[in-house]
């Protein structure tokens, strides 16, 4: 896959095939379109083109909402579009101009003049364009002024659910992880650097890994303990996971700590990436050290049957 980052500098395409949106997630309903995508350039001979955004336009256009979260970070994206097999994608910078191109232009100048779309696949609610005002019907008059071809996916359902990333927002914020995990088809994952803790889980042999995400932006499910997954350079581990403010230890800022199983190294400054498999458990305050250890032992117990559960 080859990634582009400017279309000042991409190279105009003879026979672009070609989807665009933000594909926050890149969910079951976005790979439907995806391999549609691929399918439709190998039979017209063209070359796959995924055009993509950021930051984010909300982001863009609201910048001082700090409720905006994403699903993926910029880079966790990209790598799930690589894994998808297209061949181009550009990431189009969002500024405000872009947001007030219209329609027509968007389609003329970026989509035509500059990749050479001639085939275009978008998803059944598609917007774009100055305020959104762009919609399928209009794609179809402006592929008959510039000589493009189009086709709409129809919704995608699981289980007569239509996947959305708003839904998938909305189930990590309720901690509903597996359910964010069907609509992904992929477990949601979190990536961040070691921080250097207070040590109390040391102390009571629940040495954890405080994580450090770089990104603001990141969406962090609700609190609560979590079974998990655990990569460490290439080393694969299984553990669970507190969000929370700890109120049995201090109760004052909300931290993201990782207990990884059967292991035991300095880590400090490394980074780890964490898939979220199930919610164990609320975030709870109990009534000492000596009580928390032992719920400790229980949240671990089952971690290790969620983790290990072969069925």
């Amino acid at each position: 896959m080859q990634i582009h980052t400017s279309i000042a500098n991409f190279k105009k395409l003879a026979n672009a095939v070609v989807t665009q949106g933000t594909f926050d997630g890149v969910h079951a309903g976005h790979q439907k379109i995806l391999s549609d995508l691929k399918e439709k350039a190998t039979e017209l001979n063209g070359e796959s083109v995924v055009l993509t955004f950021f930051p984010h336009p909300r982001m863009v256009l609201f910048p001082d909402d700090e409720s905006i979260k994403l699903i993926n970070t910029l880079d966790e994206n990209i790598e799930l579009f690589r894994q998808t097999g297209i061949q181009h994608l550009i990431v189009l910078e969002f500024t405000k101009e872009i947001s007030q191109l219209s329609a027509v232009h968007f389609v003329r100048d970026i989509l035509v003049n500059a990749i050479g779309t001639k085939h275009l696949i978008v998803g059944y609610d598609h917007r774009f364009g100055h305020h959104r005002e762009g919609n399928f019907d209009n794609l179809q008059e402006f592929a008959s002024t510039y000589n493009f071809t189009i086709e709409k996916i129809s919704e995608v359902d699981i289980n007569n659910i239509t996947v959305s990333s708003t839904k998938i927002r909305k189930a990590l914020l309720a901690g509903d992880v597996k359910t964010a995990q069907k609509y992904m088809i992929h477990p949601f994952t979190i990536k961040g650097e070691v921080m250097e803790g207070n040590k109390i889980g040391r102390k009571i042999g629940f040495p954890t890994a405080n994580i450090k995400i770089k990104e603001p932006y990141k969406i962090v499910p609700a609190d609560g303990v979590y079974a998990v997954r655990i990569k460490h350079l290439d080393a694969h581990y299984n553990g669970m996971l507190n969000i929370g403010k700890r109120p049995t230890v201090d109760g004052t800022n909300r931290v993201i700590e990782v207990n990884i199983f059967n292991f035991d190294a300095d880590i400090y400054g490394e980074q780890l990436c964490i898939s979220f498999i199930d919610r164990i458990r609320d975030e709870q305050k109990f009534p000492s050290l000596d009580e928390l250890k032992k719920q400790l032992f229980l949240d671990r117990k089952k971690s290790e049957e969620i983790l290990n559960y072969k069925g």
